[in-house]
């Protein structure tokens, strides 16, 4: 299995190896890295001041040459009614996105003894497992440890792990 990183914007280095090493890690995928794209046209919605989360999924599927591909931009996403987004993905799907625009902030409760570069790179991590869980078709978890449970907050991005959990594990393997 092929895991195409799209990287949209200015995407740093260490993000990319970050986000390249926890897929590999806990998938044991073979992993590639896209070239740079442009945000896609038409993504930004100006009453919002947020991106189309899903305009980027579409350009992950258009341009990614994996059998699964993801998207990892620094703008802000939303999708539908939702606030913001870290991340979104299609349940079995072969396109996903994550941002890391709120991944970087503890303003809603981020906590954690480590620099905040750390702190940044753990939940870049995170949430790329997490999204590509949905592309196999992994739902959200119960387990507040599992990195396929929902988090909604930079506070519970952290509490969870960068795994699977025995549950989630079994139904893709």
């Amino acid at each position: 299995m092929l895991v195409d990183i799209v990287p949209v914007g200015n995407v740093p280095a260490e993000v990319k190896r970050a986000a390249s090493a926890a897929l590999r890690s806990v998938y044991d995928c073979d992993v590639s890295v896209n070239d740079s794209q442009s945000v896609p046209n038409g993504a930004y919605d100006s009453d919002r001041n947020q991106y189309s989360a899903e305009t980027f999924i579409q350009l992950a599927e258009r341009v990614g040459r994996g059998e699964k591909n993801i998207a990892i931009t620094p703008q802000d996403l939303f999708y539908r009614r939702r606030n913001y987004v870290f991340g979104l993905a299609y349940l079995d799907g072969s396109g996903s996105v994550v941002s890391t625009y709120r991944l970087q902030t503890s303003s809603d409760g981020g906590f954690s003894n480590q620099s905040a570069a750390d702190i940044f790179q753990d939940r870049v991590r995170k949430e790329i497992v997490h999204e590509i869980g949905h592309t196999y078709g992994l739902e959200h978890c119960d387990n507040n440890r599992c990195v396929m449970n929902f988090s909604p907050t930079v506070r519970e991005v952290d509490i969870k792990e960068e795994n699977l959990c025995g549950s989630c594990q079994r139904l893709i393997s």
